[in-house]
């Protein structure tokens, strides 16, 4: 339409409108495919297959075998003896070179002072296992200058064995002496029912002669050897005649030794003072016998109401600790005892520490002809305070009394003299039969206090009174006693030829064996 008008505006010529050719149409153009980028086919790994694995076996823990505990040495060779002594003893055939090596050994393990022992001792000098072992110990001094290690002794274990019951052979009598020439032997004890008692002998009676000879003043080898033979007779039946001064008196007594059984607790008694009851009993012995004897002591005691406690313990040597803690808590009671250490011993440096041995409030049961039940209660006075008669004889496990009250804060008054001074034990060890004892062991009390190798200093020094029965309250001691309870002063000196201090006249020791001065450990 557009080319049409503009030619009718220049000429009036029509010109019929041409038909323009025929238009082919472009063929379609079909815009041309983008192939979209072409990733290149990624050809897959081949699956790798890792190469087979081969189970572990399963593990089985390694089986450690049994061990069989390695035995110390000591025991290896425990009762092989030079001489066995047969059936029904645990000896095998051994040497005697056995015997004292079992002994040095065991004191290189088991002795308190062991670094202390001589190391030039050469145990071929020596022709048995007890002279050897006598001088297995320390030549040391205590500070006030006596042997540190006064208590290392050996005993045939028959005969340790009927001790450790309360038997004695004897006549009954238990003597103090001064332990010089001229000697003077008083009587201080007489067993009940025994042959110093029936031959009609007491407490006081200074010995004079034995068989006949001088026994004041006689000296010499043979001499003494007759002495001792006739005053620690080695078997019953044996005939010996014992002549003594009583005052201006005269007595012979004819005596059969036999073995005694000893009375370890005795003349329980009530005192009334003003000032209320006062109990009194005579203690000498911490044998098993005496658990019994001590709880029937304190119960009648008890029953009585009395308020104080005076224990006689101028002739106990000691014994067994659990009688000691058993005695400790009747004393004191539960309220201050419960929980609290009597005695805690400690070993050398190779031995396991112990624990501590307790107050105990119920009896072990100790066999005895008249036993205690085990684990039957104590009773108990409940005091703060007791007072206790002593000598150079009151020792080891009775010094344990006295130090494990203390530790408590129960009031002791010595009235007395000095202590013996032991404040060690040990477990008394047999090989081929012997029984050994040396000091394993130094025991504290609860404030850990366990230093008294030279004793215990009285709080009143009074001489032992001979010229009067125990349990006496005009005794000298025992006067002393309830003199101090009530004023708390001690008594004069110059008071009498009775009460004196031991620088007048040396106190007398009580005879006795060895093995009646210990702290045993365990039953």
């Amino acid at each position: 339409m557009l080319l049409a008008g503009l030619a009718g505006c220049g000429s009036s010529e029509y010109h019929p409108a041409e038909t323009p050719p025929p238009v082919t149409p472009e063929p379609p153009v079909t815009p041309p495919v983008v192939e979209p980028p072409v990733t290149p086919p990624v050809t897959p790994e081949p699956p790798v297959t890792p190469p087979p694995v081969t189970p572990e076996p399963p593990i089985t823990p390694p089986i450690t075998p049994p061990v069989t505990p390695t035995l110390p040495p000591v025991v290896l060779i425990w009762n092989h003896c030079e001489k066995p002594r047969g059936p029904g003893y645990p000896d095998v055939q051994g040497t005697l070179e056995d015997e004292r090596t079992f002994l040095r050994l065991f004191t290189e393990e088991t002795y308190l002072w062991y670094k202390e022992v001589p190391t030039d001792l050469v145990p071929g000098n020596y022709a048995n296992p007890v002279d050897y072992f006598n001088v297995l110990k320390t030549p040391l001094l205590t500070p006030g200058g006596r042997p540190k290690d006064r208590f290392h002794f050996s005993y045939p274990t028959a005969k340790w064995e009927e001790m450790s019951k309360g038997g004695n052979l004897g006549y009954g009598t238990h003597w103090a002496q001064n332990g010089a020439v001229p000697r003077i032997w008083r009587l201080a004890t007489v067993e009940p029912g025994s042959a110093a008692d029936k031959a009609g002998l007491r407490r006081g009676d200074q010995l004079m002669k034995v068989n006949g000879e001088d026994f004041v003043n006689g000296t010499g080898a043979e001499l003494v050897a007759r002495f001792n033979a006739a005053l620690f007779p080695v078997k019953a039946g044996e005939q010996h005649k014992l002549t003594v001064q009583r005052g201006a008196q005269i007595v012979e007594a004819s005596m059969t030794s036999a073995v005694v059984m000893e009375t370890p607790v005795r003349g329980v008694s009530v005192l009334d003072t003003p000032t209320g009851k006062v109990g009194y009993l005579l203690f000498s012995d911490h044998i098993g016998a005496s658990e019994n004897m001590l709880i029937k002591a304190i119960t009648q005691l008890k029953d009585a109401g009395v308020v104080d406690l005076v224990l006689d313990m101028r002739y106990n040597g000691g014994g067994q600790l659990n009688i000691a803690s058993e005695l400790a808590y009747m004393v004191a009671g539960p309220a201050q005892t419960a929980g609290q250490t009597f005695e805690l011993t400690t070993g050398n440096d190779k031995m396991k520490p112990k624990s501590p041995l307790l107050f105990k409030s119920t009896a072990v049961g100790y066999t005895a002809p008249d036993p205690a039940k085990p684990g039957q209660a104590l009773p108990s006075l409940n005091l703060k305070r007791v007072s206790m008669l002593t000598s150079a004889g009151t020792c080891s496990a009775s010094e344990s009394l006295i130090n494990g009250l203390r530790g408590i804060g129960v009031e002791v008054n010595l009235i007395g003299e000095q202590t013996c001074g032991k404040p060690y034990a040990f477990t008394p060890q047999q090989n081929c039969g012997v029984t050994y004892f040396t000091i394993q062991y130094q025991g504290v009390n609860a404030k850990g206090f366990g230093d008294y190798a030279d004793g215990f200093a009285p709080t009143c020094r009074v001489a032992d009174d001979f010229g009067r029965d125990l349990g006496d309250p005009a005794e000298g001691q025992l006067s002393a006693a309830l003199q101090h309870r009530s004023s708390g002063s001690c008594p004069a000196m110059a008071q009498g030829t009775l009460i004196r201090s031991s620088a007048a006249a040396p106190a007398l020791v009580p005879v006795r064996p060895m093995g009646k001065e210990i702290s045993i450990i365990g039953l």
